[in-house]
């Protein structure tokens, strides 16, 4: 995508999962996800794409609004009125090691997960809910008892921050001559409520086709379709499973609680994984419509 990695993104291959009695600890041979920060902040991604940008020629108009009918790429973020998660948490500096921790459990995160994230100096400690977002609160200040106990949390200058995740079937990548990216077009991952490189690759996609005269839906749609219904289908296997620590227990062997060839395990899931996905998602949609009301015709 020509894009520059001129902003923090530091690689994780270690994760550790907790329950409020239970941990493992997984330790891949590759990243399995890298960390950015965002926002008006030194190394932010945002402020390195910002400058990208500028470098490019492009002008910035900030404090400003302008009406969809005058752009070519609606970027906005989430615009429908329903949402599937939503999350709250803080940002802060901190003496803290690094680390990323996972935690489930319902009085930390009502059918989500929270989480902490530590890097170079700089940590974020949110809850994410997917189902009675009014326990959001209550939840965040459960998950803040149970990471003071566990570590030296150290946290200085925190900043609020939160969010809400939004989710489209509809494949409304584009109307007229408007394209539509990110969450603004309704992409986004249905698990974990997690969407920075799609939300950019749409980007690059809608810009691609401007350029070569193509159509935006078509390649979005052949892009997005399938991870999207994928997500759909993990969704669907989270709510049944309930308990995500039994589910992953199930899955791995572990000894001392650390998994034992993560990376072998996963490689085998994923390529079942594409199977069970095309013949569960009728059964995940019909289910999911029951609750989630933008996955009803």
């Amino acid at each position: 995508m020509n894009i520059e990695t001129n902003f923090d993104c530091d690689p994780f291959s270690k994760v550790n999962w907790m329950t409020a009695s239970e941990s493992l600890e997984f330790e891949f041979s590759k990243p399995m996800f890298y960390l950015v920060k965002r926002g008006v902040v030194k190394g932010s991604l945002d402020h390195g794409l910002k400058t990208q940008a500028i470098e490019n020629g492009v002008r910035i108009n900030f404090n400003s609004k302008v009406s969809e009918d005058q752009v070519d790429i609606v970027a906005t973020g989430p615009l429908g009125k329903e949402s599937f998660g939503v999350d709250k948490g803080i940002i802060f500096e901190t003496d803290m090691d690094d680390m990323a921790i996972g935690l489930s459990g319902h009085k930390f995160a009502y059918k989500g997960y929270a989480y902490l994230l530590v890097t170079k100096g700089y940590g974020c400690m949110c809850t994410v809910v997917f189902d009675k977002f009014e326990t959001v609160n209550q939840c965040l200040e459960e998950t803040k008892k149970f990471f003071e106990k566990k570590f030296d949390m150290n946290i200085r200058n925190s900043k609020r921050v939160g969010g809400v995740a939004t989710f489209s079937l509809k494949g409304d990548f584009q109307v007229g001559e408007k394209r539509f990216v990110g969450e603004a077009a309704g992409i986004q991952d249905l698990l974990w409520g997690f969407g920075i490189r799609n939300s950019i690759t749409s980007g690059y996609l809608a810009s691609k086709t401007i350029i070569e005269n193509k159509s935006y839906q078509e390649l979005a749609k052949e892009y997005f379709d399938s991870k999207l219904k994928a997500s759909l289908v993990s969704r669907f296997l989270s709510e049944v499973a309930g308990d995500r620590m039994s589910l992953i227990q199930s899955l791995v062997s572990q000894k001392n609680g650390k998994v034992k060839n993560p990376d072998k395990v996963f490689d085998i899931l994923r390529k079942k994984y594409g199977n069970y996905s095309k013949i569960l998602y009728p059964l995940a949609v019909r289910s999911l419509r029951k609750r989630y009301k933008f996955l009803r015709d």
